[in-house]
């Protein structure tokens, strides 16, 4: 099978983060929205990423991001499933509820429905948590269909997870 130059791009930086996690001697956990465990997925394609990966959740529905990462209720009513503030609750809900010292969190609409006034497809957010308290998070715009969106979003969690060894 002949990967294309961005599945070659986001093999690269899983095994960068493999090796950078290795390094440090920590584990890395995802939390996922429009991604579905796409994450998830390139990490553990890359060989003995059991040694620092711990888990991932896939997080669809605001309800599963309440009960598995402890988003608040509020902030789902406030600022919707799709913003910088669910992302940086289900980043650091994804620390909180794994073994992980950094964890990544996206959230976005994918397309090609789901669009809202001030939230097109496209719109994806992201957080990124590393235990003792460093939080950060982000809103990128990509353009492409469904599977480009996705495919775009997964390799900027993965620079931003890679990012979060130097904050």
């Amino acid at each position: 099978m002949d990967l294309s130059a961005r599945e070659r791009d986001i093999e690269a930086l899983s095994r960068r983060l493999g090796e950078a996690a290795e390094a440090a001697g920590l584990r890395v956990a995802v939390a996922e929205s429009c991604t579905g465990g796409w994450i998830a997925k390139v990490i553990t394609d890359i060989p003995g990423s059991s040694r620092w990966f711990d888990r991932g959740f896939v997080t669809y529905s605001n309800e599963s991001k309440q009960e598995l990462l402890g988003v608040s209720g509020d902030t789902l009513l406030a600022a919707g499933a799709v913003s910088e503030a669910t992302a940086r609750e289900m980043a650091a809900g994804a620390l909180a509820h794994s073994r992980a010292r950094l964890a990544a969190a996206v959230t976005g609409i994918a397309g090609p429905g789901g669009a809202t006034p001030g939230k097109p497809v496209g719109m994806v957010c992201f957080g990124w948590a590393r235990e003792g308290g460093w939080l950060h998070s982000e809103t990128e715009y990509f353009i492409g269909d469904r599977n480009a969106v996705r495919l775009q979003a997964v390799g900027h969690a993965l620079r931003g997870l890679l990012d979060a060894f130097d904050p």
